[in-house]
C-alpha cells in the first residue's frame, strides 16, 4: 500500500510540475499503474472488471495524449505543454483529458468502475486521479477551442444530471455527480483557468467529506443509508449539510464556484450558457436530496429486510470533521 500511496503522489507531482509532453505523459501512466491494484484489491468480479475498463481507457487516453503532443511537435517543433497551438492535436488532447476526466461523451467508463471499487478508492479516483488532467488543461486553456469545451461541459452536466436520478447504489450517484461538477469546470477552463481550480479544490474537499463520512458508516445501497441514522446522529445531519453543499445551496461552500462561474459567464456574454449550466444543476440538486433524504430526513418503515446497526459511542474521526466543516462553512472566503 505504501508503494502504491507513494507511486500515486509520485505521478501526481510529476505530471503537475513537468514541462515536457514526455514526462506528463510518464506521470500520468504511474499513476494509472499505482491505482490498479488499489480497485482490483478485493477479488470480486466487479472489481476486476472496473481495473480492467479503468486500464483500458486510461491507456487509450495516454495513447491519444502522447500522439497530440506528437502531432504538435511534427508541426511546429515545439515539445512545451504551454506551447501547443495547433488545432488538430488540440482537439486530439481535448478528448484525450476528456476521457481522462470522464467528461461526456468519454463518461461511460466512471460510474462503473466507482461503482466496482471499494469507497476510499472511489474517493481517490473521484478526486486525486482527475488532478493531473485538470492540470493539464489549466497549462493548454489559451490555446483549446472554447465551443467544444462549452459544449461537453453543458452535455456532462445534463448528463450527470439526468443519469443520476435513477440510480439506488450511492457509489454510481456520486460518480454522476462527479460528471456534472467536471462540466462546470470545463465551462469555465478557456475563460477563467483559476476559477477552475478552485472549483476544483472545493469539489475535492466536499466529496472527501462524504465519501469519509459514509466509509465511517460503511453503506453503500440508498436502502442501508436508511438506518445509520440511529448510529451517530448528528454525523448524519452534517452529512445531510455536506451533500446539500455539494448540490450547490446558497449559505454552504458548494455554492461558492457556482456563484463565481455563473458571474464569469456573464462577464463573457454568455448568458445562454449560464442559464442552462445553471437550470442542469438543478438535475443534481434533486437526487442529492434524495440521498440527504434517505441519510436524515426519512424515518426508515419499521420492517426493514435488513439488520439494525448499533448505536456506538466511537468519535468521529478528526479528519472527517475538519472536512465536514470546510464543505458547510466556507462560503465567506469569497
Amino acid at each position: 500500500k505504501l508503494i502504491f500511496t507513494t507511486s500515486l503522489l509520485l505521478g501526481t507531482t510529476i505530471t503537475i510540475s513537468s514541462n515536457h509532453w514526455i514526462m506528463a505523459w510518464a506521470g500520468l501512466e504511474i499513476n494509472t499503474l499505482a491505482i490498479l491494484p488499489l480497485i482490483s484489491k478485493s477479488h470480486h468480479p466487479r472489481a476486476i472488471e472496473a481495473a480492467t475498463k479503468y486500464f483500458l481507457t486510461q491507456a487509450a487516453a495516454s495513447t491519444l495524449v502522447l500522439f497530440s503532443s506528437m502531432t504538435n511537435a511534427w508541426h511546429t517543433g515545439q515539445w512545451d505543454i504551454t506551447q501547443l497551438t495547433h488545432p488538430t492535436s488540440c482537439l486530439i488532447l481535448t478528448s484525450a483529458i476528456a476521457m481522462k476526466l470522464g467528461l461526456v461523451p468519454f463518461h461511460f467508463w466512471f460510474p462503473e468502475v466507482l461503482q466496482g471499487s471499494p469507497l476510499t478508492t472511489g474517493l481517490l479516483l473521484s478526486t486525486v486521479m482527475k488532478f493531473p488532467p485538470i492540470t493539464l488543461f489549466f497549462m493548454t486553456s489559451p490555446s483549446l477551442n472554447q465551443t467544444l469545451l462549452v459544449l461537453m461541459a453543458i452535455l456532462s452536466a445534463a448528463l450527470g444530471g439526468w443519469m443520476g436520478l435513477n440510480q439506488t447504489q450511492i457509489r454510481k450517484i456520486l460518480a454522476f455527480s462527479s460528471i456534472s461538477h467536471l462540466g462546470w469546470m470545463t465551462i469555465i477552463i478557456s475563460y477563467s483557468p483559476k476559477l477552475t481550480l478552485l472549483n476544483f479544490y472545493l469539489y475535492t474537499v466536499m466529496t472527501a467529506a462524504v465519501f469519509l463520512t459514509l466509509n465511517s458508516f460503511k453503506t453503500l445501497k440508498l436502502s442501508t443509508l436508511m438506518t445509520t441514522w440511529t448510529k451517530t446522529p448528528a454525523l448524519s445531519a452534517m452529512l445531510f449539510l455536506t451533500l446539500l453543499s455539494l448540490a450547490g445551496l446558497p449559505p454552504l461552500t458548494g455554492f461558492l464556484p457556482k456563484w463565481l462561474i455563473i458571474q464569469e459567464l456573464t462577464k463573457q456574454d454568455m448568458i445562454t450558457a449560464a442559464v442552462t449550466i445553471s437550470m442542469l444543476s438543478l438535475l443534481g440538486l434533486f437526487f442529492y436530496l434524495r440521498l440527504a433524504y434517505c441519510a436524515t430526513i426519512t424515518l426508515p418503515p419499521h420492517t426493514t429486510n435488513h439488520m439494525k446497526q448499533w448505536r456506538t459511542n466511537k468519535p468521529v474521526s478528526a479528519m472527517i470533521a475538519i472536512l465536514i466543516t470546510m464543505s458547510t462553512m466556507l462560503l465567506p472566503i469569497s
